[in-house]
This record gives structure tokens, C-alpha cells and sequence, in this order.
């Protein structure tokens, strides 16, 4: 196979950055002290991609089989905490035309068990931490793929990702890929709570980088610590890969606590930061906020949820340029930005379409809404998702029917609705009024209340439930039950503890609601049809 075949460029990330600045820091682990250099991040994919070959994630080398639903790529799961094999598995798919699906350590073994049937990994790479939880996830799935483990403490469920790796580091000679070509599967929630892959191609991953670059204004200098988890699009698409793209610096540690952040902000000289409200606001209450030097920071966004003003406010007195940011898995994520100069007046916005992003609200017949006017928010881009994997009702309601018709990679041309409420002003900048659907989010989380409610249920006290979001200082957003009790008197409606107890394994912590209403009955709109408005307008808010 020719070495510079066409779009090579597409998979070979760390090759090309390794070309271009072999010496220059790319990554540094935070938990040991460890900085990789560009050219040691290549060498680490080349060896990681001969590994991933050994287990099949790969591509088949014609473009005509991997069109073919028989022949799709191999896919590598891993569940941990930021490791530097996240990097590396990341940069080593995209030399074999594998793909990579994170999944989320934070969810229940029934969770992960259908997330795992519906991505039949080839491979799964596993932090010990999270062992126990996979073997159970395995148990209830149909899927059984070999697993190697990411050791801590020298413990080992299966065999050591580390002793499995080959020690050859010589460039890594893979398929010719196109920039349609899956790279990363990542899952979110549908508004009935069913956790959904999405797919996201090279093109897309490529696009975003260059809205993110563009928009933001990011530079080859740059340093930034990534404080969202790498089973996310945050973890990727916010900062990562974008910084990457630049030849800058990312900081990834296993877990980050805003005491963290700004020691890492001040010893790190980071410039810039995206982090989730709930992250920031913390940070400003901590001991350190007063005497950490942020003169470093030029720009920082908040993300995941509404951000307050106050918090907002404590950022800009110290002389750091926070504004709120918006996207989704299915589209970026980075969307807008603010323009140069911005008025402080439009604090509440997410600001303008980033450069190669097109935005419009529209009503409910799909009518492009005039400015002012609330609607749902659409947009358009070349960073957009392709689809979500298997479900081709679902990518056409949000992709429109040409992508669920399977006829080749999207191009940007079509609409993505969001689901979400917004509208645009005059000058343009564009507010996200709240959601079409029930879900809320909570740290920086979707939470979907159908879900919930069906876990909720199983409860031996509780006959109905509703669950609403209410307004919470840490959080943003947590769910409150409104129950209804079963009528047999010997069965007790569940407390808040109890019902965290019950919860235990069945959904992640942060779906679980924090408060229990009991009610004699919930409210009827009509024969046997829970009133939801009446219910979030009495114990919502």
C-alpha cells in the first residue's frame, strides 16, 4: 500500500503533528508528572495500533467493503477514568480505521450492558477500578469481546493492557481512509432516556477542530487542562483535539476538584479553560481562588448548563474573558463563540455562529422564526454526526431522512435539529431558552426524566411518578419524584435515602433524584394520563 496514499491526513493525526513538531509537549499526565512530546504520542499510536490490528479494529483496506454493513470497522470500548491510553487509542484508530467508543465508568451494569450490545466492541480496554461493573455489564449483555485490563495497584481482571502491547514503534502502515469514515462512536440519551451511539467521522472530528480554532482564536502555545471526562464529547471535541490540531498542550489527570484546576492553571501557565458551571462556581469558592495567579488564562467558557451570573461576574473580576458556549454530541460540540470585544450585556448568550457553522430557529411546521422569536434551534455544519448507529427513526428525526437512508457521510448540507429553545437577536447572538423535551441537566449531565421514572417505578411503595427538575446551588438542575403510593398500606413509599438505596445499581448517581414528593394522587389531564405540566408547575422550578 502506497505510504502517501489519498487522505492519509485523516487517520494519521499524530503522525503529521509529530512532523511538524516532534519536540513540542502535546500531553501531560497530571497524576504522575509524566509530558509526552508529540513525537513520543506517534510512537505510542504506532505501537497501540498494532495491538488494536491484533484484536481486528481496523478497516477493511477497500473503500467498496467498508461500505458494505457486513464490513464495518472493528470498534475498541474502554471504560477509565483520563488515562494517556486514551490518547493513545484514539491516535492509533485513526491509523488503523478503527473506532473508538468510550463508554461511561458512571453507569449501572443494565446501562452499560445495552450500550455494549449495541456497539459489539472488538475489544474492550478496562481500568481495574471499573472490572467488576464490566463483568456484570457482560453478564446481562449478548456481546463477549476479549478484554484487557488498565492496571492500578498491580491488579488484574484480564491481562495488562501494558504487558499486551507490542514493541515495535515504527510508523504504522494502515488502510486509506476518507474523511466519511467513522472514528468515534459517543453515546448520549434520547428523550425517552434510551442511551443512543452517535457516530461521528473524520470530516466531522476535522471540522470542529477548525470551528473551535477559528472561533476561539486558539494557538500553538496553548496549554489547557481538560476537566471533562474522555467517555465524552467534551473529553474530545470541546479542547483536546482542537489544542492538538494546534501542536499546544493538554493536561488530563484522573479526576479533577477545583482545588486542582487552579493549581494546575498556575503551575501549568494554562490559557485557556472550558469547564461545566458547576466546575467554575466551585472554584470560585475555594481556598485557593483569592491567591492563584489566572493572569495566564485569556479565555475560559462555560459549558454543559446555564452558567450564572455571579459566577460569570467572580471570573471577569479577576480579569478572565468567561462567556457561555453550547453544543451538543450530535453537532460540534463548539458552536459559537463571542465576537472580539463583546458587550457584557450579552452575558446570557452563547454568542454568534462559530465560522463554518450556519444557525436559525424555526417553529413547529419547520418555518424559520423571525429574530426575537422562541423556537427550536437548527443548525447546519460539516462537524455535524452522521447519524446514530441502528437507529434510522431516530437519525432521521434529528438528521433528516437523507441520513437515515444510508446513501454516504454527511456533508453539512442538511439541517440538525436540536431539540432545543432559542432564539436570535437582532445582532445576531443566539440564547438557549430551555429544552424542547423533559430532559434537564444535572452537572453537566443529561438526564432524561422517562428514565428515571421507570426505575423509579419498580419500587415496591411507589404506584406513579413523575420526575421534574428543580433548580440546585452545586448541581444546576437535580430530579425530585412526585409520587404516587401504591394502595396496599403495608407497602411504604420510599424517602429520598431510601430511594438513593434502591437506585443503588440500577441507574448512575446523577440521575438519581435527590428529593420525594408523596402525593394522594397525581394530576390527570385526562383518563389515566399523568398531567406532567401541572406536576412541574407545582413541584418544579
Amino acid at each position: 500500500m502506497s505510504e502517501h496514499g489519498p487522505q492519509r491526513w485523516v487517520g494519521n493525526w499524530s503522525g503529521r503533528r509529530a512532523a511538524l513538531t516532534p519536540d513540542w509537549v502535546g500531553l501531560v499526565d497530571a497524576a504522575t508528572g509524566a509530558e509526552y512530546t508529540y513525537a513520543d504520542l506517534d510512537r505510542r499510536a504506532n505501537r497501540t495500533a498494532r495491538l488494536l490490528a491484533e484484536y481486528g479494529v481496523t478497516a477493511p483496506d477497500a473503500r467498496e467493503e467498508r461500505a458494505a454493513a457486513d464490513h464495518e470497522p472493528g470498534s475498541v470500548t474502554v471504560l477509565a477514568r483520563n488515562r494517556p491510553e486514551y490518547v493513545d487509542l484514539f491516535f492509533a484508530t485513526g491509523k488503523t480505521g478503527g473506532v473508538l467508543a468510550p463508554l461511561s465508568y458512571r453507569l449501572a451494569p443494565p446501562e452499560l450492558a445495552a450500550l455494549l450490545d449495541d456497539v459489539d466492541p472488538s475489544l474492550l480496554v478496562v481500568e481495574e477500578p471499573f472490572a467488576d461493573g464490566v463483568v456484570e455489564a457482560l453478564e446481562l449483555a449478548d456481546v463477549d469481546p476479549p478484554a484487557l485490563t488498565l492496571t492500578t495497584n498491580g491488579v488484574a481482571t484480564w491481562e495488562p493492557y501494558g504487558d499486551a502491547l507490542p514493541e515495535a514503534d515504527a510508523a504504522y502502515d494502515g488502510p486509506d481512509l476518507a474523511p466519511g469514515d467513522p472514528h468515534l462512536l459517543l453515546h448520549t440519551g434520547g428523550s425517552t432516556g434510551t442511551p443512543k451511539e452517535t457516530e461521528i467521522c473524520h470530516e466531522a472530528v476535522v471540522w470542529n477542530s477548525l470551528n473551535t480554532i477559528t472561533a476561539w482564536g486558539l494557538r500553538p502555545d496553548d496549554v489547557t487542562p481538560m476537566v471533562f471526562p474522555m467517555f465524552h464529547t467534551g473529553g474530545w471535541n470541546v479542547l483536546t483535539l482542537p489544542v492538538f490540531h494546534m501542536g499546544g498542550t493538554v493536561v488530563i489527570d484522573r479526576a479533577f476538584e477545583p482545588g486542582a484546576v487552579l493549581r494546575l492553571i498556575e503551575e501549568r501557565s494554562a490559557t485557556v479553560l472550558v469547564a461545566v458551571p458547576t466546575v467554575l462556581r466551585a472554584m470560585t469558592e475555594h481556598d485557593r481562588w483569592a491567591e492563584t495567579d489566572l493572569s495566564s488564562l485569556r479565555l475560559a467558557k462555560s459549558g454543559g448548563g446555564p452558567c450564572r451570573e455571579a459566577v460569570m461576574r467572580a471570573w471577569w473580576d479577576r480579569g478572565v474573558d468567561l462567556s457561555q458556549g453550547y453544543g451538543l454530541t450530535e453537532c460540534g460540540p463548539n458552536n459559537f463563540a463571542m465576537p472580539e470585544g463583546w458587550d457584557r450585556e450579552k452575558a446570557d448568550t452563547v454568542g454568534v455562529p462559530a465560522m463554518h457553522v450556519d444557525a436559525r430557529v424555526v417553529d413547529d411546521e419547520g418555518g424559520e422564526l423571525d429574530p426575537g422569536a422562541v423556537g427550536e434551534l437548527e443548525l447546519r455544519s460539516p462537524h455535524s454526526a452522521t447519524c446514530y448507529r441502528g437507529r434510522d427513526e431516530e437519525t432521521a428525526a434529528t438528521f433528516g431522512d437523507e441520513a437515515a437512508g444510508g446513501d454516504g457521510p454527511r456533508t453539512g448540507g442538511a439541517w440538525l435539529s436540536t431539540g432545543d429553545l432559542a432564539r436570535i437577536d437582532d445582532d445576531g447572538y443566539v440564547s438557549v431558552e430551555g429544552r424542547k423535551s423533559d430532559m434537564f441537566v444535572s452537572g453537566g449531565e443529561n438526564v432524561y426524566p422517562a428514565e428515571v421514572e421507570d426505575a423509579v417505578a419498580a419500587h415496591p411503595g411507589v404506584g406513579e411518578v413523575v420526575v421534574v427538575p428543580v433548580d440546585d446551588e452545586q448541581w444546576g438542575q437535580v430530579g425530585t419524584a412526585v409520587v404516587e403510593p401504591v394502595a396496599d398500606p403495608d407497602a411504604e413509599p420510599p424517602s429520598a435515602d431510601d430511594l438513593a438505596e434502591f437506585l443503588d445499581d440500577r441507574l448512575a448517581g446523577y440521575k438519581r433524584p435527590r428529593r420525594v414528593a408523596v402525593v394522594d394522587e397525581l394530576p390527570k389531564s385526562g383518563p389515566a394520563k399523568v398531567d406532567r405540566e401541572a406536576v412541574e408547575r407545582e413541584f418544579g422550578g
